[in-house]
């Protein structure tokens, strides 16, 4: 596998153990920093596709460290942490984060989190799809893996873009959080729909006149989400 992986913790047994999994696993290129600063130089240099990220590090906070790394790069973020909390894996997620696995873990399960993660940024080359999905405030572009509002590129991670583009392949049909979350992250959901739920709510923020009264996003109370695909010219939520 040629996909390249950066993975950033300070307790070098963690290092070791997950590098040796992932070239287990057929891994090759395989990046590891123990500081948050030695983290942004290899991002400049290598251009990870994913990277592995604990959330105490011993110059900055991991999710200090995120938010620059959203600057760089929207390659998936996989957070490590102790912390296991609501309140953390929102902050998490808030801060750019695309997946969150707490300490103690299985090794295999982080394993498989990085496969599903690496799928779904191989998947937005959009290949056997339309070119562009237009609607009436937005539009999909499959082969750049862009969402344009405006005529402006919105800042959107390889997540919260494979979330918008599965509503929009899958107009009018209502998804509960346990399906988005099988289909989009590509794992079995363990009960955590906060974590749909906060990435629906970054959505809306982009892509809705008012995120308050979302028209394309709807939650259809007791059911889960459905996407309205309003076009130009069309009113009404």
């Amino acid at each position: 596998m040629e996909q390249r992986i950066l993975l950033v913790d300070d307790e070098t047994g963690i290092l070791d153990m997950l590098e040796t999994i992932l070239s287990k696993e057929g891994f090759r290129s395989i990046e590891r920093a123990e500081t948050g600063q030695r983290a942004l130089q290899l991002v400049e240099a290598l251009e990870p596709q994913l990277i592995v990220l604990d959330v105490m590090l011993p110059d900055m906070s991991g999710l200090e460290l995120c938010m620059e790394l959203r600057k760089k790069t929207e390659a998936p973020v996989l957070f490590l942490t102790a912390k296991t909390s609501d309140y953390d894996k929102l902050v998490g997620f808030a801060m750019g984060g695309d997946d969150y696995i707490t300490k103690p873990f299985n090794a295999l399960e982080v394993v498989a989190r990085i496969k599903a993660q690496l799928k779904r940024w191989r998947m937005c080359s959009g290949q056997g799809r339309p070119k562009t999905l237009e609607f009436a405030d937005f539009c999909i572009n499959t082969e750049s893996c862009e969402v344009i509002r405006n005529g402006q590129p919105l800042e959107m991670t390889a997540l919260e873009y494979s979330l918008l583009l599965f509503f929009a392949e899958h107009p009018n049909r209502i998804f509960t959080a346990a399906q988005l979350y099988e289909n989009v992250w590509g794992q079995l959901n363990m009960g955590d729909d906060k974590t749909v739920v906060m990435h629906i709510s970054k959505i809306r923020k982009k892509i809705e006149p008012d995120a308050q009264v979302p028209k394309y996003i709807k939650n259809i109370r007791g059911l889960g989400y459905k996407f309205i695909p309003h076009k130009q010219g069309e009113t009404g939520q």
